[in-house]
């Protein structure tokens, strides 16, 4: 179970949005996480075998400019979901693209962690409030956006 943050610990905003997000992020992570371990996935994994099933077949650069994630990262985060059997790949039109998507071993591990991140969904909605989750969705969507922007 995660350590309880009072607020004499985790006291409010730092003057930093980049800071808060990261932080928020940790925290959403260590939660998520919680629920996951045992399905043994971590919640990165969980998030590209979910996104694969939403997507279908994708690019490499599509599946990383949808999550927000540079190439060598997410090269190095296909690897073990690859190496389960979960992903395949082939090569597109041109050789150095890379056209990945889920398999049905994959469809099969997603629905078998579903539940797990389901409570986790559950448990930030309960602790946020259903006004504050939406509101939440909302925003986090309209941030990513944004940084395009500016």
């Amino acid at each position: 179970m995660m350590e309880k943050r009072t607020d004499a610990i985790y006291p409010g905003a730092l003057p930093c949005a980049c800071a808060n997000l990261r932080r928020a992020a940790r925290a959403v992570t260590q939660l998520y996480d919680q629920e996951l371990r045992p399905t043994g996935l971590e919640p990165t994994q969980f998030t590209l075998l979910m996104a694969l099933n939403a997507t279908g077949e994708v690019t490499q650069g599509k599946l990383g400019q949808r999550l927000v994630i540079d190439s060598t990262t997410l090269t190095r985060s296909l690897a073990p979901l690859r190496a389960r059997g979960w992903i395949s790949s082939r090569r597109g039109q041109d050789r150095r693209e890379r056209l990945w998507r889920l398999t049905s071993a994959g469809r099969r591990e997603l629905e078998r962690a579903q539940p797990y991140w389901e409570r986790a969904q559950r448990r930030l909605r309960k602790a946020l409030g259903q006004d504050e989750w939406s509101s939440l969705q909302e925003v986090l969507v309209r941030v990513t956006r944004a940084t395009d922007e500016a």
